[in-house]
């Protein structure tokens, strides 16, 4: 039996997920859960979290990824991490508020490190461990308007690499997965943001900017990327490390 293409067996893993209470992350956890991991449900809202760990046998951490006495706070544990909390702020560079940025880059940027740095040495000392970085198309390309969340994915990517590097001696593998604009509330919240910085309805933010620079037309469903973050925990992927997947309907490909 070929086992490097069967479902991963998670069984007796701990998986660590942020911003786990809706969209991606939540898609995560479900994915994560279902193929046995014990789940680390981390998020700002406790009602969320606590009914989504109650429902996969998690448990639900609350914690405000932009305190960084919370980040260090939270569970060392995790054989799987996954980074996926962040947050969205529309404006042009020279309007945008500095508080406002330094807020992105300390939940979307300073949090998965400090996450990192309390989780690897569990990591090294079995041998084993799964980073997962959900990064974004804006972690390899630009778009206006968007100074803070472009700059702190592209931050994720060299962390990301950087940690590759180091845990690949110890079994452990580090990979973002780098979709474009994703069914998530995040992305409903911005199509207001987006018609009010381009002056445009909001009916036509979707077709004209969000998919303007896709060529498969239409949204990622949440389900989509955590199917690609739980095959990169797989056996199948044990040799990939450093990389950047994109999940983006061909943003890239132009």
């Amino acid at each position: 039996m070929d086992t490097t293409s069967a479902p991963p067996s998670l069984g007796g893993r701990t998986a660590l997920v942020t911003g786990a209470a809706s969209g991606i992350g939540r898609a995560c956890a479900e994915a994560l859960a279902a193929a046995g991991a014990r789940v680390y449900v981390v998020d700002l809202s406790a009602g969320p979290a606590g009914e989504l760990a109650a429902r996969i046998g998690g448990t639900a951490v609350v914690a405000d990824l932009a305190d960084p006495r919370a980040v260090d706070a939270l569970p060392d544990d995790a054989d799987i991490v996954v980074n996926n909390a962040g947050l969205q702020h529309i404006a042009p560079l020279h309007e945008f508020p500095p508080e406002r940025f330094a807020q992105i880059q300390r939940v979307m940027v300073e949090a998965p490190f400090r996450i990192l740095r309390r989780t690897l040495p569990h990591m090294y000392r079995q041998g084993w461990g799964r980073i997962v970085n959900i990064s974004s198309v804006h972690g390899l390309r630009a778009s206006p308007y968007k100074s803070a969340y472009v700059t702190a994915k592209h931050a994720l990517e060299g962390l990301s690499k950087t940690a590759a590097l180091e845990g690949a001696p110890h079994g452990v593998t580090s990979n973002c997965v780098n979709p474009a604009y994703v069914r998530t509330p995040l992305v409903e919240r911005q199509i207001a943001a987006q018609a009010a910085a381009h002056g445009i309805p909001e009916d036509e933010v979707v077709e004209r900017i969000m998919l303007d620079r896709t060529a498969v037309k239409r949204l990622i469903e949440p389900a989509e990327v955590a199917a690609l973050a739980l095959w990169l925990c797989s056996p199948a992927a044990a040799y990939i490390t450093g990389a950047s997947l994109p999940v983006d309907g061909g943003w890239t490909a132009y």
